[in-house]
């Protein structure tokens, strides 16, 4: 979603995601292999800095849906993606990376955002924006996995000692990342036997220029069995931000706009 999962691209191809998981992978695997693919991906990000408009499509099992909209500016930072993000009245600065962080605004002061704070009281948390198990070193590399009619990479990554997550619970995360699209097409955050606790599930891409965008993703809590589903409505690409609005004392003031000639609107 931020920073690394937006940072697909690859030669024109389809750009449907929206089937079901078809085949686990299957070991051994060559784990040399394995760590040569997530040092590519790690590096893989939107050249320069960005604007997207999307919504939040709120879904619980029980009870009414509502859609909440928002905007987000990246850039690449030098620690890892930075993101900001404003829903209504609120506002998120994100760090992705190895040593991720996050800030929010209470009335007018900043806060350090926890890894479960959810955004806007959705499905969505700055955990699942951050990403930070893409950085994880304890890793397994699984082999290839199909998942919805394309062929991935398929890892589990553990966390290390001393880092927050947002669940007690959580052991690790199941990445895949599709073999031709520099994307990831999937997580699973796992608890007790590798059982999904929650996925962040790629549907589908769009190409702006001759960058490839997550056009709309599922975050599914499989306890809750609620889902939040991330639309983008809106994407400007090669833009310049001011280094400040990239800073936790940036987001008590208006993020700057992105200008109208470089949006396109999907």
């Amino acid at each position: 979603m931020v920073g690394l999962l937006l940072a697909a691209s690859a030669p024109a191809q389809t750009d449907k995601f929206g089937q079901p998981l078809e085949k686990g992978a299957s070991g051994p695997a060559d784990q040399a292999e394995g760590a040569r693919i997530l040092s590519e991906f790690r590096q893989a990000q939107i050249a320069g800095d960005y604007w997207l408009s999307f919504e939040l499509r709120v879904m619980p099992r029980k009870g009414a849906e509502r859609t909440v909209t928002g905007a987000l500016l990246g850039t690449p930072g030098t620690g890892g993606p930075l993101t900001r993000i404003t829903i209504g009245d609120g506002a998120w600065l994100i760090e992705t990376g190895p040593q991720p962080s996050a800030w929010t605004v209470n009335g007018d002061v900043v806060e350090t955002a926890a890894p479960g704070q959810a955004l806007a009281d959705t499905g969505v948390t700055v955990f699942d924006l951050q990403m930070p198990f893409l950085y994880w070193k304890d890793f397994i590399y699984e082999g290839h996995a199909r998942v919805r009619g394309r062929p991935t990479y398929s890892f589990i990554l553990r966390p290390p000692a001393g880092q927050e997550v947002p669940l007690p619970e959580l052991t690790g995360v199941r990445v895949l990342i599709d073999t031709q699209f520099q994307a990831m097409v999937q997580a699973e955050l796992l608890g007790a036997g590798n059982t999904a606790l929650k996925t962040i599930a790629l549907l589908e891409l769009k190409k702006v220029g001759e960058q490839y965008l997550p056009k709309s993703l599922d975050v599914r809590d499989h306890r809750t069995r609620a889902k939040t589903r991330f639309t983008v409505r809106a994407a400007a690409l090669d833009l310049h931000w001011p280094a400040e609005a990239f800073t936790p004392a940036g987001l008590t003031t208006p993020p700057p706009a992105a200008p109208s000639d470089k949006v396109v609107r999907f």
